[in-house]
């Protein structure tokens, strides 16, 4: 009865399945046919044998990736703080950014100011690695020649996650407060009437009207981000960095590291393990951060 009521009201909304059929088409070749080759991650991957016939080699792909444990932690570390910063700022300035226009008096420059700032999301990390390169470079660098800062800067460490940060909020912040744009521009404009008339200044009202609307997209923003909390922009940690080995320590993340695995031996049975790990690790994240706003706030929730 079931399956009978399923195919009538299939054929019922024929019209709706039709028009969605292209989009589930796409979505099923790129996001779940590939999930197969999941299976290499437990193999050991052979050219001239192909997946399938490939050995099985239990969990040795998973143990390579943890066999060397400073290197493990030390990038695994990377990881989660680059998520931590990049989250917790990347939302701040989003936010911030998108009241700043929201409020601004002048619309027409509004306009002009989003267009620009969303300019940078479009430009390549392999173009923009020369344009940190311009700055930082130790002998005609912008920074070297103009402020007299002596700093060997791709062999110094300890300065990249501010560079990386700063690069990082350039090329998204424009892009990201669009979002949280398209949220304020649905606010009725009347309760900000109604709080004029109670006396509320342009700060309350942010606070107690503009903030509070913005709150379930954040969430939900935040909960969608868990889930890559592992995962990393390999062109900004791989290309902007130039992949100097002297700033491992605080730039090598565990996408720059299987991307170098890659270069180096193409084991792509360890390749599928790492992404595996990351896909298992950012599921279960999700899972528990959804579990807890549930509890908090099952309005804001995903599910």
């Amino acid at each position: 009865m079931k399956v009978k009521a399923f195919l009538e009201n299939t054929w019922k909304h024929r019209a709706h399945v039709i028009m969605a059929l292209p989009v589930f088409l796409v979505m099923f070749f790129i996001f779940y046919v590939p999930m197969a080759g999941l299976v290499m991650a437990f193999k050991k991957f052979d050219y001239t044998l192909g997946i399938w016939r490939s050995p099985w080699n239990g969990l040795e792909n998973f143990k390579v990736l943890i066999a060397s444990k400073a290197s493990f932690v030390s990038m695994t570390k990377n990881t989660i703080m680059y998520y931590i910063i990049f989250t917790a700022l990347g939302t701040f300035l989003n936010v911030v950014l998108a009241i700043a226009i929201d409020q601004c008096v002048f619309k027409k420059c509004s306009k002009v100011m989003q267009t620009v700032m969303i300019v940078p999301v479009f430009i390549s990390f392999a173009a923009v690695q020369f344009i940190v390169y311009a700055f930082l470079n130790s002998s005609t660098g912008i920074l070297v020649s103009a402020l007299g800062i002596k700093t060997r800067f791709y062999s110094t460490a300890g300065t990249w996650p501010a560079i990386l940060t700063i690069v990082k909020m350039w090329n998204s912040v424009g892009y990201g407060s669009v979002l949280y744009m398209s949220v304020l521009a649905g606010i009725d404009t009347e309760l900000y009437e109604a709080a004029q008339i109670d006396g509320a200044n342009k700060w309350r009202q942010i606070w107690h009207i503009t903030l509070p609307s913005l709150i379930p997209m954040v969430t939900v923003m935040l909960l969608l981000s868990v889930g890559n909390i592992m995962r990393s922009d390999t062109g900004l940690f791989y290309q902007v960095t130039r992949n100097s080995g002297a700033l491992y320590s605080t730039t090598q993340v565990i996408d720059s590291y299987v991307l170098n695995a890659i270069f180096k031996n193409s084991n792509f049975g360890f390749t599928a393990a790492t992404s595996f790990f990351q896909s298992v690790v950012g599921l279960l994240l999700m899972l528990l951060s959804n579990g807890l706003v549930r509890k908090i706030a099952p309005e804001n929730s995903l599910f």
